[in-house]
């Protein structure tokens, strides 16, 4: 329904300005040059190129219609293309370049060369600054709630380990003074035996139940999940390709190894021009292997901030290597392998 008031809309618009402009234009006429160059509208989204060949066409046939404004429309259409239509601007300026020779030619308004050239591509770049102000505004979200997510994650783990640390700490202690008690007193005196046992079944009970709890805490991440990751962080001016799949892990390894993949993209995403970024996985009998390479540019030195520090120590805690430094021709590299 938009779409059809777009195009109406905008062909009763031109038909009014030209008449304004023109009285004498023959409106039959008017009517259907306009309502033909406005239809390729509802097409930007969809067939972006088809729509600006169609509109450009259509305008270049109008354009002996004295004040007939019908360029602006191709003008549109030739900027929603560059918007619509990522890593193709080639072919866009292209189009954009004979429809603004023709519409010169065929309109005796030809002017210098290089104001045509200017012309033709300008009405592009336009359209594909606007789509790059867009990706970067999406990149700048999803990093902004991946980081959430990660300092979420990273609040909830520690949480959970001071509630380990402490309560399941003097639970334990609770269970085995209980356990050791009833053993010293040998069954007698009967209430004694049974008090204790009490003590031994609750405490043992509550146990199990902050176990759970903290695994409901932790709500650790795993391998699973990193299409998701790889869905948040990928554009289209940038391709993010998962290799090989991990077998079964412990969570402990299946959480560390998300975590450095994680680490890894946004690291990518946030500090360099990559294009293209690889994950590879690889499962032996011995463990897991995480290899994360780009092609973007990187300075001469390694520094190590946070979250590569942040990696290594996930890696070092479970018997693992991490490396992480620029590929030999082009890109960065992170390499690391954790025990099974």
């Amino acid at each position: 329904m938009k779409l059809v008031l777009l195009v109406v809309g905008t062909a009763a618009l031109l038909v009014g300005f030209t008449r304004w402009e023109n009285p004498g234009a023959d409106l039959p006429t008017l009517a259907a040059i306009s309502f033909a160059v406005c239809l390729p509208l509802a097409l930007c989204k969809r067939l972006p190129l088809t729509a600006a060949i169609l509109a450009s066409g259509i305008s270049l046939l109008g354009s002996v219609i004295p004040g007939w404004p019908g360029r602006l429309v191709a003008m549109a259409t030739l900027c929603c293309a560059a918007y619509y239509r990522p890593l193709r601007l080639s072919s866009v300026v292209a189009v954009s370049l004979v429809w603004v020779i023709g519409y010169g030619i065929l309109s005796s308004k030809m002017g210098p060369a290089a104001d045509l050239i200017v012309l033709g591509v300008a009405l592009p770049v336009v359209g594909y600054a606007l789509r790059l102000q867009r990706d970067r505004t999406g990149q700048t979200v999803r990093l902004r709630l991946a980081e959430a997510d990660r300092v979420a994650a990273e609040e909830r783990a520690r949480l959970a380990r001071d509630v380990h640390d402490s309560v399941g700490h003097h639970l334990t202690a609770i269970r085995l003074q209980a356990m050791a008690t009833r053993r010293a007193l040998g069954g007698a005196p009967a209430l004694a035996d049974r008090v204790l046992g009490t003590i031994d079944d609750l405490s043992s009970s509550a146990l199990s139940e902050v176990r759970v709890l903290l695994t409901t805490l932790h709500g650790s991440p795993g391998l699973a999940d990193i299409g998701d990751l790889v869905r948040r962080l990928s554009t289209a001016d940038r391709r993010i390709t998962v290799l090989g799949t991990a077998a079964p892990l412990s969570p402990v390894v299946d959480h560390a190894a998300y975590r450095v993949v994680q680490e890894a993209l946004t690291n990518a995403v946030r500090h360099t021009d990559a294009t293209e970024i690889d994950v590879c996985l690889r499962h032996d009998r011995h463990g897991m292997e995480i290899t994360i390479t780009d092609n973007g540019t990187v300075g001469a030195e390694v520094v190590e901030g946070h979250g590569i520090r942040g990696m290594r120590e996930r890696v070092r805690v479970l018997g693992g290597t991490l490396s992480v430094g620029p590929r030999p021709r082009r890109g960065w590299s992170v390499r690391a392998r954790i025990p099974a």
